[in-house]
């Protein structure tokens, strides 16, 4: 089943669903005429949607917001902090093509800094889905859950079956002993290619799909920092605010000291292109992910 299908399966379940978009009706497509009233078409007005979904939620409802992630986290930014944040209203923000999925379009819509910005809010969750079955597996919880949620929206295959989803719960898709690799979002079907090269050359690898980020699965970490000699994290966000930093602050507090490499697109935005050249560009395809952390271990001479 796709997004929008699961979607609407649960608006009809839940009466108190209501899905609104900022003109971003990729995602749900076909809604409007499944939920008539309860779609709401705000047009190019991101801030506006923001206060609307507030407004929604102070009057029992479960507002589902989507727009493009860069201007819905940016553009109203200060309106999900103080209207949705102060209140913790149960209002699921849904950013649409965030990071490398944004592919052909500039900086000014490269979403790179979103997962930075909405954990620094309190009490907001956040969600990196690997693909649009963990997205769909991850809904009804989201949708249940009293607090407010930051979703990054993704339609991209699944190379696994994934397990029954659970917030704050990481899904272990490989146990090993060399390298553990932390993957959030949609780098994770290059993080299991990747995972295939190392094994391939003896290399034990440790794959995690994060799933979410806020709250993140902590004991995880801890395992994986304590079981495997390097640890990796995999994002397609700035190093900066997401996963590498949250990994490093756990890391910190624990006291672990498993070294730790950051695959991520460093201080700078993508150059705009189709996914795989953008994926060669920037090298984040399974064989340089693979490349990267062989020259890792041997660089740290981890032992």
């Amino acid at each position: 089943m796709d997004y929008a299908s699961a979607l609407g399966a649960l608006a009809a379940e839940r009466d108190r669903v209501v899905v609104l978009t900022a003109e971003n009706r990729v995602p749900v497509r076909g809604l409007q005429e499944r939920l008539g009233a309860r779609f709401v078409d705000v047009g190019i007005a991101e801030q506006t949607l923001v206060g609307m979904s507030a407004g929604l939620a102070l009057r029992g409802r479960i507002p589902v917001a989507h727009a493009l992630a860069a201007f819905l986290t940016m553009r109203a930014f200060e309106f999900i902090r103080t209207d949705i944040g102060v209140g913790r209203l149960p209002v699921k923000l849904v950013g649409y093509v965030p990071g490398i999925l944004s592919t052909a379009n500039g900086p000014t819509h490269q979403a790179l800094e979103d997962v930075s910005l909405m954990r620094g809010i309190p009490g907001l969750k956040v969600f990196c889905p690997a693909d649009a079955e963990d997205l769909v597996l991850g809904l009804p919880a989201i949708l249940a859950d009293p607090a407010p949620w930051y979703v990054r929206y993704v339609e991209r295959p699944s190379v696994i079956r994934h397990s029954g989803f659970e917030v704050g719960r990481a899904e272990a898709v490989r146990r090993g002993t060399d390298v553990g690799m932390l993957v959030a979002g949609a780098l994770f079907r290059e993080a299991h290619d990747a995972a295939a090269h190392l094994t391939a050359r003896g290399i034990s690898v440790r794959l995690v799909n994060v799933r979410t980020l806020k709250p993140i699965d902590e004991e995880c970490v801890v395992a994986t920092a304590e079981t495997t000699r390097l640890v990796v994290t995999i994002e397609d966000h700035f190093r900066t605010g997401g996963l590498h930093s949250i990994v490093a602050e756990i890391m910190t507090r624990r006291r672990l000291r498993t070294p730790v490499t950051a695959i991520c697109l460093e201080d700078r935005w993508f150059r705009p292109a189709l996914l795989e050249r953008v994926l060669e560009n920037e090298r984040l395809g399974g064989s340089h992910i693979a490349a990267r952390i062989a020259i890792a271990l041997e660089a740290r001479d981890v032992h």
